[in-house]
């Protein structure tokens, strides 16, 4: 075989690796020289401080063990900077008002005031969030009563049944002025606006008759706008809902307003009508011609019943859908809401359908209910509805 390279291309190539061996590691030693280098680690040299700071004072003078503020000495390079609460340990007892350390206990200061915030942030979040098990009532405040409405459909004025021990979400509004539910037994107090959907909830610990006031003046007759909470034994609570049974639920009246009013002529549970289907929608990110993502809730709900171009779907027209501005009521919007949050994806249970239609056309087609609500969730769209 004809010889390619000289007989000394061996002893090149061991050399060559060689020395790019010694070079790396040349390169390597001189970088750690230069870390570590008095320059480097700014040996000698006094660094800025926010406060005038004497280590002879303190070590010398007082013989303070550096590590008692520089408490990473001995696991970094680096000397930190001592926390406020290291200072404070000593300085709000010695020199507590001097002017020089004044940045010292600012410092301290804004801690403890952001631990106490970060706190209070999270008790203020677990208290106002109801829990996912509470019972809903629905409350409608007008001058000068108070209406409120169970999900099996018994009705009271001034007067509010709960379990003991059970978790009791009230969803509310006004249907004419500011009001204010307020229990002083429970300490719970809740603005109820016109126009917009309040919540507060609340536990009764002990049976008993509790005080409900209304805590903002809302016309000649709002001292006489009081009721009473009858907090009830679970049993006799039962019981109660079934001597008051009314004769349908709030959602099943809320049905029934489904058609009364047209809504089912669009609103086709399969999508092929000119309105989205409503099945599973409460709850759900809706996006928006804005390219907003807002939450299907009860305020998005009775928005659009009353104000249909308002925070358009995308992919879906204002124009369509009529408004019912004035033609329903609190009470009927609250059952139609009710309604709309019971309807859900069950094979198998009877879907209301426009008149004229079969009811097999709408046989429980189960939408994606992963993703924000767009014209991609619907087979057919003509027209368009909010």
């Amino acid at each position: 075989m004809p010889q390619f390279f000289p007989r000394t291309a061996n002893a090149i190539f061991r050399l060559s690796l060689l020395g790019s061996v010694l070079f790396v590691g040349l390169v390597s030693w001189l970088g750690f020289l230069i870390v570590r280098s008095p320059y480097e680690m700014m040996q000698e040299i006094p660094r800025p401080q926010p406060v005038p700071f004497s280590h002879k004072h303190h070590v010398g003078g007082l013989g303070i063990d550096c590590r008692y503020c520089h408490t990473t000495v001995e696991d970094s390079w680096f000397a930190n900077i001592p926390p406020t609460k290291t200072c404070m340990n000593c300085h709000s007892q010695m020199w507590a008002v001097a002017p020089v350390l004044e940045p010292v206990r600012e410092s301290y200061r804004t801690i403890v005031f952001l631990a106490i915030f970060f706190y209070g942030s999270r008790l203020y979040f677990h208290i106002e969030r109801p829990p996912d098990n509470a019972e809903d009532v629905y409350v409608v405040a007008k001058q000068w009563m108070w209406k409120a409405e169970h999900v099996g459909g018994q009705r009271e004025i001034d007067t509010l049944h709960v379990p003991v021990g059970r978790a009791i979400r009230l969803n509310m509004i006004s249907a004419d002025v500011i009001h204010s539910f307020f229990v002083p037994a429970f300490r719970i107090k809740q603005d109820v606006l016109p126009g917009r959907y309040t919540t507060i909830w609340f536990r009764a610990d002990l049976p008993g008759t509790y005080h409900l006031f209304c805590a903002e003046y809302c016309g000649t007759e709002h001292s006489h706008m009081i009721g009473w909470i009858y907090a009830m034994d679970p049993k006799d609570y039962q019981l109660w809902l079934e001597q008051g049974a009314a004769e349908d639920s709030l959602a099943s009246t809320g049905e029934k307003y489904f058609h009364q009013f047209g809504c089912a002529n669009c609103h086709h549970f399969t999508g092929h009508g000119p309105g989205p289907s409503l099945v599973g929608l409460f709850g759900r990110p809706i996006q928006t011609e804005e390219g907003r993502i807002v939450i299907a809730d009860e305020s998005y709900i009775r928005n659009k019943i009353l104000n249909p171009s308002a925070k358009v779907p995308q992919g879906f027209k204002a124009t369509v859908m009529p408004t019912f501005k004035g033609q329903l009521n609190e009470d009927e919007i609250t059952a139609l809401i009710a309604y709309i949050k019971a309807i859900g994806p069950r094979p198998g249970t009877e879907l209301p359908s426009g008149p004229g239609e079969q009811l097999g056309d709408y046989g429980g087609v189960e939408p994606d209910l992963s993703e924000p609500v767009t014209p991609a969730h619907k087979t057919a769209n003509p027209g368009g509805v909010q």
